[in-house]
């Protein structure tokens, strides 16, 4: 008979591409996963990984298999959730992935305060700048920055609207002066950020219509959208931010806004999932909120915009 968790443990090890890391998310050993992957097998009579010293793959019978044994854990925890389901209030578990900055800044206040209305619901949060990919990663729904095209997602729009802007704080533009327009940015810190890779020291900015590319320098370059968010707020430079990253830092005035007559690059900000199954109760209600509160920001940047 086959066990639900050596279910688990294979599509783990086939998401993680190895026994050892499957074994450390569940505080085993790699030669118990090994173990349980064997046994399951056994029982299917078909080999589900090509193992070798150094590397670990899904056979094509275990690539045709796993979609499978994911559905059937599915299935189960859905019936699970169902069950614990009543008019009291939300049950189960909620893992919810983010990026590092949004993460830490924006949506957890948001997610507490929906945690306090629904304190029997579990929550894992997952705040890191690495994409979560929500067909293999432990993630049951992520909120996630851009244009989403790809019909195997479901992505609801929580702020369609959401672009980057310069920002930098009362400290630095007293030191500094406040540039006047986008060419005197050539002389300012502009403090840049990678992602995936790429340097981003060219600046997109939108004014009527028409679109301008800033090349822009400083003395730092972080890949932690945090570390550029905080730099900025200490004063070390001009930062290109969504508004949403930086919209409390503004309001607090920590932060102000530069050149507003220049809108950045539109980043709007959806939750995404990969089945309508996984629009569960949970997950509509930290939708209708988030979305409610992303409104408000917005409504706060065209009020700044517009003094």
């Amino acid at each position: 008979m086959i066990r639900f968790d050596d279910l688990a443990l294979f599509v783990r090890s086939a998401a993680l591409g190895s026994f050892s890391n499957a074994a450390r998310e569940v505080d085993l050993l790699p030669a118990q996963v090994s173990a349980a992957i064997k046994r399951l097998e056994r029982e299917l009579d078909i080999r589900l990984f090509a193992r070798s010293t150094r590397s670990l793959r899904l056979t094509s019978e275990g690539e045709q298999y796993l979609p499978y044994a994911a559905g059937v854990l599915q299935t189960l925890r859905e019936g699970q959730e169902s069950l614990r389901q009543d008019p009291a209030g939300l049950y189960g578990m909620l893992q919810i992935a983010a990026p590092s900055d949004l993460g830490r800044n924006v949506l957890l206040p948001w997610i507490n305060a929906f945690h306090r209305d629904h304190p029997r619901l579990n929550l894992r949060l997952y705040f890191s700048d690495q994409i979560a990919d929500v067909f293999k990663d432990p993630v049951d729904v992520a909120f996630r920055y851009g244009i989403f095209d790809d019909a195997s997602y479901i992505a609801l729009p929580l702020a369609p609207g959401n672009h980057r802007v310069l920002v930098a704080s009362p400290d630095y533009l007293r030191r500094h002066g406040r540039p006047g327009d986008l060419a005197e940015l050539a002389r300012h810190n502009c403090l840049t950020f990678v992602l995936r890779g790429r340097v981003y020291d060219k600046w997109l900015l939108f004014r009527e219509g028409e679109k301008r590319e800033v090349p822009v320098s400083g003395t730092v370059i972080s890949d932690d959208a945090e570390v550029i968010r905080r730099l900025a707020i200490a004063g070390e430079g001009i930062a290109y931010k969504s508004w949403l990253d930086v919209a409390q830092d503004v309001l607090k005035g920590n932060l102000e806004l530069l050149l507003p007559e220049y809108q950045g690059e539109s980043l709007p900000l959806s939750l995404v999932c990969p089945h309508r199954r996984q629009l569960s109760p949970a997950v509509q209600k930290l939708y209708d909120r988030v979305k409610t509160a992303c409104l408000e920001l917005q409504q706060a940047y065209l009020c700044r915009a517009a003094t």
